[in-house]
């Protein structure tokens, strides 16, 4: 594919280092001579990737052999690109090892996770003062934080609306397992001085929220800049719309990277277990004094974490949300593994179809 000017990405050029890159990224490209160089997706546009390469931009698509593999960037990947400045093309060819990944689960019936970024050191979980203010979505966004491995923080945004921006905190504080609550305006630009401590020089942070929170209004603050065109929300349920249509990687004049993304509809918890135990960890801190160590906290006898209920330790909202996202995850486990299973039969039938026809060929051949 023709190499072009970015659409996304800053215009500036970068080394590898200033894009994150790290020992593990360098061993793993080690392997690769000739004309190959090293990037990373800044940005995704249907079956075109902008990446930013040492000194450079280039906007590619990926090879045949991993379209035939499903395997496609996701935005904060580090690719291989077999590339030939001299012709103008270049392609990307593999994706090297990832550190994390930030992923939600499948609408509908797919059963593969959606990968949203990758190598991600911060998942900034913006929500808003307001009707959007939802502790039980939070606790969906946090789970699958501490499923990426990145490292989980809340912001309430638009804390100039509100009357009382420090009850916000409480409430949210209830629900964030230990994780920073940081209340901020980026309209005014008020608090905005506490993301600092989690935006270091090629570290990378992504913003994840509703459509609404403000994520735009966030990301041109935070760049000094408008990068995002700025849409109220609807007064009647205080929604916005998708003003950011594609996820894209940004880089601070700090030095440190935010990915912006559309807000997302649906917030499943795919099938990663981890990240639950994670977000409610005083169910777990609580689960080890149960009688049966498969206790599933319900109706078992002698469940530590049902007695904490009765006797007002633990809030039985919080229970039910743990309880509602176990049920989730077991059904997203149980949705991957029935697509599994239709894969390899639909791989069987293929190789026994194939050996059927080779034994009719070699019949026929012996006549």
């Amino acid at each position: 594919m023709n190499r072009t000017e970015g659409r996304c990405a800053d215009r500036h050029h970068y080394t590898l280092a200033d894009l994150g890159w790290s020992a593990a990224h360098a061993d793993a490209f080690d392997r690769y001579t000739g004309p190959y160089v090293a990037g990373r997706v800044s940005c995704r546009q249907k079956n075109a990737w902008e990446v930013l390469i040492e000194g450079d931009t280039v906007t590619t698509g990926i090879s045949g052999a991993m379209k035939r593999l499903g395997r496609h960037p996701a935005v904060g990947d580090f690719v291989v690109l077999h590339h030939q400045p001299e012709s103008g093309t270049s392609m990307i060819v593999d994706i090297l090892p990832r550190r994390t990944r930030f992923a939600r689960g499948a609408a509908g019936r797919g059963s593969t996770d959606q990968v949203i970024a990758a190598n991600v050191d911060t998942v900034f979980i913006v929500t808003a003062a307001g009707r959007d203010l939802n502790p039980r979505r939070t606790e969906r966004y946090l789970a699958i934080a501490h499923a990426s491995g990145a490292r989980p923080i809340i912001v309430i945004n638009k804390c100039d609306l509100a009357d009382e921006p420090a009850a916000l905190a409480e409430a949210m504080i209830a629900v964030a397992g230990g994780v920073p609550v940081i209340t901020l305006s980026a309209a005014t630009g008020e608090g905005m001085d506490r993301l600092l401590p989690y935006l270091e020089p090629a570290s990378t942070a992504i913003l994840v929220g509703s459509s609404g929170v403000g994520k735009s209004t966030l990301i041109n603050r935070l760049l000094d800049r408008e990068v995002q065109k700025i849409f109220g929300t609807r007064p009647f349920d205080e929604r916005g719309r998708h003003t950011t249509t594609v996820r894209q990687l940004h880089v601070l004049d700090c030095g440190a990277l935010v990915i912006d993304t559309p807000g997302l509809r649906e917030v499943g918890v795919g099938v990663e277990s981890g990240g639950i135990a994670e977000a409610f960890p005083e169910v777990l801190a609580l689960a080890g004094a149960c009688r049966f160590s498969d206790c599933r906290h319900e109706q078992e006898p002698g469940c530590a974490v049902q007695h904490a209920v009765l006797d007002g330790s633990l809030s039985a909202s919080r229970l039910e949300s743990y309880l509602r996202l176990v049920r989730e995850l077991e059904f997203e486990q149980a949705k991957a593994e029935i697509g599994l299973a239709r894969m390899e039969k639909r791989r069987w039938k293929q190789y026994s179809g194939h050996g059927t026809l080779v034994n009719s060929v070699r019949a026929a051949r012996d006549l």
